[in-house]
């Protein structure tokens, strides 16, 4: 989950989408476990689908739909 400064700068407003996602990815990628998580999922994605939960009543602009573009771009690069 992004840091709690973060999701109350974002606070699910569509104009900080873009922002909300640059500074997401860059709090992940300081996360020294981010390979073995990309890894796992690498792994999980082969045998089926991987379901990202959010709590947010926000369906477009949210944490999960955020992490899952994030991963996408990062499993793309690498």
């Amino acid at each position: 989950a992004p840091s709690s400064e973060l999701r109350k700068w974002f606070s699910h407003d569509p104009n900080k989408w873009d922002i909300f996602i640059k500074r997401y990815r860059e709090e992940l990628e300081k996360k020294p476990n981010l390979k073995d998580f990309i890894d796992i999922l690498r792994e999980r994605l082969e045998n089926g689908d991987v379901i990202f939960l959010y709590a947010s009543r926000e369906r477009s602009f949210n944490n999960a739909v955020a992490l899952k573009k994030i991963i996408e771009e990062i499993m793309l690069d690498h």
